[in-house]
Parts: C-alpha cells; sequence; structure tokens
C-alpha cells in the first residue's frame, strides 16, 4: 500500500479539488500507520512489552543466539546480551546451542510476552551466551525467564522420560531452597543410577513449568545434551548400596527442614467444605486452600487466607491453610465453557457452567455422581456431603434429584482437573458442585420414553374405568350384576397393580429373565390362568408351557422390534372348551408391547454399560476399566501381600501400516492384533487398549518375575505370523515392558512408569540391532 502511493498519476481537476485529494491522502495514510505498529527490531525492545501489548500481535524482526532448540516441539530459546525470549519456531533448520539467526514473525502474550515465528534464518555460528550462576529463588521467582544459567545442586532423581513422544533424560535437583527439574535432550549416560546424590552443574535455558492458566508451578531447566551436565562431586555411597530398610521403619528416615513462610491471599469464596477445602477466586485467578476448619463461611463470602504455598499435581495450592472473612459478599459469575477448554486446563479451579446431557447418576457413601455427556466425551460433576455433627449424630443427606436420563442440563461448580501440563493434550477433569441446585435442567428428553408410555397408559387404564363408572351408572344393573361388575373391577385393579409392578421392574434393575417370566404370567392372568411362555433368542423359553399339546388351541403374538428383526413370541394355549374373559389376542398383544419395552430398554442400559467399559474398536477393555481394575487388584495383593504383573505392549511402527495400507486395513490390524494377544492370556488375565496403538496387560496370581516375562514372550511371538488383511500380507512385532508388584512399584503410577520405560528400552534395543519391523 505504501508503494502504490509512490507511483506517479495526473489529476486533471482544478487546484482546489487537488488540495482536497492531497488532505484525503494524509489522512489516510496517517491513519494506516497509527492501526499497524512499528516492527521492533530488537530483542531488548520486544521484552519490554506488556502481555497486553504483545497480545497485538506486534511484528518483529530481529537477531539473536540460540541457546536451546528442540524441533519436534517447535522450542526455541533465544538471546541477545541479557534479553532472552521465548520463540515457537517454524522451520526446517537444525540448530545448535550458540547458532546466530534472523527472527521474523509476531508477538504473543503468555506467561512473558512470546515470539511466533514465521521464518527463521540462519546468519553463522558462534559462541553461546555465559551462562548466568542461578540460585533456587530468582529461578522461581521467574527473573531470570528464559536465559541461559547454570545451576549447582544435587541429583535426587535421574530416569528416562518421555516427552512429546520423543525420548529425554528427566533430572531432580536439589537446590539451596527447593528442587527443581531439568530435562536432557541428547546423549546417554551408562547407568543414570550413577548421577544419584552427585553433586553437578547444569546448563542450559530456563523454561519454567506451567499449568492450563500459564501461571508459574516450577523450576524447568531445558538441556541440549549430557555434554552440558558436568559432576562436580560423585556421591560417596552407591544409592544402591546402602543398607536395606524394613518397610515399616522408612520413616525413622524422614528429615525435612523446610524454611517456606506463610503467605496471605484473598478472593471470594466459590466452593467449601467444611474441614477439607476451599476455592478462592478473584477475577480470573483461583486458588484451592486445604484447610481444617469447620466455620459456616457462603459461597459469595469475601475472605482472606493464610497458609503455605505448594504445587499438588501441578497446580498452585495453599496447605495448613485457615480463613478469616472481610465482611462483604459478591457473586462470582461463571464463566460458560465447552468440554475442550475445560480439558485445556485454562480454567483449573474456575466456577465455570457447561451443558450437556445426563447419562447416569448414582449416590455413593459420601457423594453424589452425575455422569454427563457434552461434545462426545464423559465427565462427572459431584456434590460432596459436608459432616453435620449435633448431640443426636450425623445428618443423613436430602435425598439425591432424579433426573430423566437424556436431559440437557446446565452443570455450575468449579473446575478440578488430575493433571496441570497443558502440553499433554487434553486434561481430564471433573465438576465440584456446591449443592444439588448446580444442575439444572435446561431440555427434558424426548417424549418417547419409557415413563411418558407408563403415563399414556395409566391415562388410558384411568379412561377406561372412568368409562366403566358411566356404563355401570347408566344401566343400573341388578344387584348380581352390580357384584359381577365389582368382582370384574377388583380383578382389573390386580391386573393394573401386576402392570404396573412390570413396567417399575422395567425401569429398575430387575432380572430381563424375571421380566419375561412376569410377562408370560401377566398374560395368563388376563386368560384366567391360560399357560402363556416366552420364546426368545435361540429357542429360550420364560413361563409356563402346556404338559400337553393335546386338545388345546396354540395362539402365538409376535414381539416386535422398534429396528430389526424381531425379538421373539408370545404363546398361549388356548382351551375351546372353557370362555376367556378377554378376547385372547389383545392380552397377547399386551403382553407382546411390555415385553418389547423390557427387551429393548435392558438393551439400551447394556449397550451402554458396554461402551463404557470397553474399546469399540478392538472389543477389549478400555483405559477407564483398566485403570479402574489395576486399583483394586493394588488393594486385593496388598491385603493379601500377593503379587501381580503389568505388562506395558507398543505395536511397533503402525503408523506405517495406516499410511501404506489405509486406515481400515490399520484397524483390522488393530482387532487382530488384540484377538491374538487375547488368546495368549488366562481367563483371569485382562487385556487392555490404552489408545492408539498401545495396549496393556494385567496378569493376577504371578509368584516371580519369570511368569510375566513367560506371558510376554507368548504376547511377542503371536506376531510371528502374517496378518492376512484386505489381500495384504503383512508382518507385525510388538515391544513390551514388564513390571511386578511390589517389587517394580507399589502404586498404579509407578508400576505404569517403570512397565512403560521398560518397554522403551526394549523398542530402543530393538532398533539398535536392527531388528526393526518390515512390512511386505
Amino acid at each position: 500500500m505504501r508503494s502504490a502511493l509512490r507511483k506517479p498519476f495526473v489529476v486533471r481537476h482544478c487546484p482546489a479539488a487537488v488540495a482536497a485529494l492531497v488532505v484525503c491522502l494524509v489522512a489516510c495514510f496517517s491513519s494506516f500507520a497509527a492501526a499497524t505498529p512499528a516492527t521492533l527490531t530488537s530483542l531488548h525492545a520486544i521484552r519490554k512489552l506488556t502481555n497486553a501489548e504483545a497480545s497485538m500481535a506486534v511484528p518483529v524482526d530481529f537477531e539473536a543466539t540460540v541457546t536451546y532448540f528442540r524441533g519436534y516441539e517447535k522450542t526455541l530459546f533465544v538471546q541477545d546480551g541479557d534479553d532472552a525470549i521465548y520463540v515457537q519456531a517454524v522451520t526446517n533448520l537444525n540448530l545448535d546451542p550458540g547458532d546466530r539467526i534472523r527472527v521474523h514473525g509476531f508477538t504473543r502474550d503468555s506467561f512473558r510476552p512470546i515470539v511466533m515465528s514465521e521464518g527463521l534464518t540462519f546468519l553463522h555460528h558462534g559462541s553461546v551466551p555465559k551462562p548466568v550462576e542461578a540460585e533456587f529463588t530468582p529461578l522461581l521467582q521467574a527473573k531470570l525467564d528464559c536465559r541461559y544459567v547454570q545451576v549447582h545442586g544435587v541429583v535426587i532423581s535421574a530416569v528416562p522420560a518421555l516427552s512429546t513422544g520423543h525420548l529425554v533424560t528427566q533430572l531432580e535437583l536439589a537446590l539451596d531452597g527447593g528442587t527443581i527439574a531439568a530435562t536432557v535432550d541428547k546423549g546417554v549416560v551408562a547407568r543414570l543410577s550413577d548421577l544419584l546424590d552427585a553433586e553437578v552443574a547444569v546448563t542450559g535455558a530456563e523454561a519454567g513449568s506451567f499449568d492450563g492458566k500459564m501461571q508459574q508451578t516450577g523450576v524447568l531447566i531445558h538441556v541440549a545434551s549430557f555434554d552440558d551436565v558436568h559432576i562436580v562431586h560423585r556421591p560417596s555411597v552407591d544409592a544402591w548400596s546402602i543398607p536395606l530398610t524394613p518397610m515399616d521403619e522408612v520413616l525413622d528416615h524422614y528429615n525435612v527442614r523446610d524454611l517456606t513462610p506463610r503467605v496471605r491471599i484473598q478472593g471470594i469464596i466459590t466452593y467449601f467444605q467444611p474441614g477439607r477445602m476451599a476455592v478462592l477466586q478473584e477475577g480470573t485467578q483461583s486458588i484451592r486452600v486445604f484447610t481444617p476448619t469447620i466455620e459456616p463461611f457462603s459461597i459469595g463470602d469475601r475472605v482472606q487466607a493464610i497458609g503455605e504455598p505448594f504445587v499438588e499435581n501441578g497446580f498452585l495450592t495453599l496447605k495448613w491453610g485457615d480463613l478469616r472473612t472481610t465482611g462483604g459478599s459478591a457473586p462470582v459469575h461463571p464463566v460458560a465453557v465447552n468440554w475442550d477448554q475445560l480439558a485445556s486446563g485454562r480454567h483449573a479451579f474456575d466456577l465455570v457452567s457447561i451443558e450437556g446431557k445426563v447419562v447416569t447418576q448414582v449416590r455413593e457413601h459420601a457423594q453424589d455422581v452425575y455422569i454427563i455427556a457434552a461434545d462426545g466425551h464423559l465427565f462427572s460433576a459431584t456434590v460432596r456431603f459436608p459432616l453435620v455433627f449435633e448431640a443426636s449424630g450425623a445428618h443423613a443427606p436430602p435425598p439425591m434429584p432424579l433426573l430423566e436420563a437424556g436431559s440437557t442440563v446446565r452443570i455450575t461448580g468449579v473446575a478440578i482437573h488430575d493433571d496441570a501440563n497443558p502440553f499433554n493434550g487434553p486434561m481430564a477433569f471433573g465438576i465440584l458442585l456446591r449443592s444439588a441446585s448446580d444442575v439444572v435442567v435446561i431440555v427434558k428428553p424426548s417424549l418417547l420414553t419409557v415413563r411418558n408410555l407408563v403415563l399414556l397408559v395409566t391415562v388410558l387404564l384411568v379412561s377406561m374405568a372412568a368409562g366403566g363408572a358411566w356404563v355401570l351408572m347408566l344401566k343400573r344393573k341388578v344387584h348380581q350384576q352390580t357384584a359381577a361388575l365389582a368382582a370384574q373391577k377388583e380383578a382389573e385393579a390386580i391386573l393394573e397393580r401386576k402392570r404396573s409392578r412390570i413396567l417399575e421392574d422395567i425401569n429398575g434393575n430387575q432380572p430381563l429373565e424375571a421380566i419375561l417370566t412376569q410377562i408370560a404370567e401377566f398374560a395368563a392372568f388376563r386368560l384366567a390362568g391360560t399357560p402363556c411362555w416366552c420364546e426368545v433368542g435361540d429357542g429360550i423359553k420364560f413361563g409356563s408351557t402346556p404338559p400337553t399339546a393335546e386338545g388345546v388351541t396354540i395362539l402365538r403374538h409376535e414381539i416386535p422390534s422398534r429396528s430389526g428383526p424381531l425379538h421373539g413370541m408370545l404363546f398361549a394355549a388356548i382351551n375351546p372348551l372353557l370362555p376367556c374373559s378377554v378376547h385372547a389376542q389383545e392380552a397377547l398383544a399386551m403382553g407382546a408391547w411390555l415385553a418389547t419395552l423390557a427387551i429393548e430398554t435392558r438393551g439400551m442400559y447394556s449397550d451402554l454399560v458396554h461402551r463404557s467399559e470397553f474399546d469399540l474398536l478392538t472389543d477389549v477393555f478400555n483405559r477407564f476399566s483398566f485403570e479402574r481394575r489395576l486399583d483394586a487388584v493394588i488393594h486385593d495383593c496388598r491385603q493379601t501381600a500377593s503379587a501381580f504383573g503389568l505388562i506395558y505392549i507398543d505395536l511397533d511402527d503402525f503408523k506405517q501400516v495406516n499410511d501404506q495400507y489405509g486406515h481400515s486395513a490399520g484397524d483390522q490390524f488393530l482387532r487382530e492384533s488384540a484377538h491374538r494377544m487375547k488368546r495368549q492370556l488366562r481367563p483371569s488375565d485382562m487385556l487392555a487398549r490404552l489408545g492408539g496403538d498401545e495396549f496393556a496387560v494385567i496378569v493376577t496370581n504371578v509368584r516371580c518375575q519369570a511368569e510375566v516375562e513367560e506371558v510376554s514372550q507368548r504376547l511377542e511371538r503371536s506376531f510371528r505370523e502374517l496378518f492376512d488383511i484386505e489381500g495384504y500380507s503383512i508382518r507385525g512385532s510388538v515391544s513390551v515392558g514388564a513390571a511386578v508388584y511390589p517389587e517394580d512399584g507399589a502404586d498404579k503410577d509407578s508400576l505404569l512408569s517403570t512397565a512403560d520405560a521398560a518397554m522403551y528400552v526394549n523398542k530402543k534395543i530393538k532398533k539398535e540391532s536392527g531388528e526393526s519391523v518390515r512390512r511386505r
């Protein structure tokens, strides 16, 4: 646009028109220049921006030196003098620390202003900036954010870990003041355990760790390779040679000196559970406070809280807290969100509202739980019961409001997450409700429901009874006829009670076999004791059949299906010599309708349960069922002092199957793989698909590591035979890693971590030995 203004042009008008046109052009140019921010050409100028200014996408074009680069995550830290910044890199360059580059892009707000690159240019290779000697407190206060630093500390943990699917080494360092983390990308050491208790000097870019709101929750140093990890003093004793300690005496060695001071904060209470926890919110910030107080605080009270700050599961928290009201109250309006926004973690511990459909609800020992479906995902909304004690004892909680399945509701409460790392993808979450009134029905389910059908039948029966009464009043039968009609009315009342009982059992948890037997008895009652029975499936019968077919007429009525083939037949053995109180086909039709309602209602429930517990593609257990079973097995083994095995399985090069043969073949490959592995297991073992090409097996009742290894070998051998899929012969293989409880871990996380690490070591060994998967 600016170059267009420089092009010559000819004006064939009067001087006044020319002057007016020039004034207009100058005004337009000034307006455009004011609306377009000037390009910043130095890192120092960019670092001076506030987050509000950086959110305006200010264009940048500057030179700086690379201090850290992780290409597969687009993570780049650059520094120029004492100024450093994070750049989300879009480049195919393979950059190393010390490379001088030119960055072209724009700014964006984050924890501090960052740069979104639109292009990187390599200028030359130079020296890395001299690292700043950093201590714990400045690091935690982000005073050295993005700077190239060197820290001195003692290694308290050194383990292999994953970062976006790539193997890295995770170090935990103890500094004077607290602990920090460091990830080392390239290079390995012979044994990571040799680093334990060693005093080291680690050099890298200070990155920090953050929650979904980009609040700093810890210190993280990005280290390019083990060349930047220098051992200052080796440990005097090998950690694996220290004396054994009995399990019940481990606390004898506990010794922590905590100098963390209390802090004081203020905000408005959005959630309060006496004796346990409160959540305070101030604007867009919120925090959880663990407190033993049982004082009667209310939602909306403005309070101050004191406590010691710490990080739990990656979230900022106060422990040993106490609350004090400052007077007054103010409502906090919930933020309307969807599932994706909550799963991102940006609203952790915020008061939010989300809409979804009720799947089910259940009352547990200490809480009411609603299962809600939103945007194709499930989450839980929970009302926890407060403990109220008086002289007479604890009060029972009020009855749980019953919501119709399928109702569209608005859930209002505080978002709670299991993990705070926003870079690992969507995070599991739940909603803590203040009370049952936080669940508001917006739209009731479709009229075509069991409840409405029951109401319709009830209305029809009431109409029939009213019509019968009207006929009785008009005809005024003699005393005998009145008595007969009274007996008929009593029989109808018994019939109605039987029918209502059947409808209640259909809507309850009575077994389907028992309900079909009741329906057959219901039809038999209407037909004055005539034998009636249901026949469904492969000839399975429910009810009473006649001892002989001689002298009776067999009537039948189809049990229809709303979609698909018939469910079965309803039969009656009619004796033609005996009178029947009602038309036989009418009685069979009513019984068939009830049977259809019972079968399809149970089918919907069974399908929902199956979908919640099994993987829909491979028909093996899903991650939810696996984690629930793993918790149960750990609990049982802890009680019985027994052992079990956990095997982590990853299909080798599965992505090549999708890329080369298509996703349909990939789905068949996954199904066949699950089928092969399942045949190698005992009935008591459990195979589950954790997601993608990852599976896991729980091997129960084991006595030693060798038994688990034998199962692992059977699983690997099951892939030796070629897969015949859509005319292709495909060779497959798996990498497995095993862990044994309690030798390799005493809880779920440590067992999964051990098995997962063993699997990746196995996969790495196979690749290094040239045993990569070949397909044809």
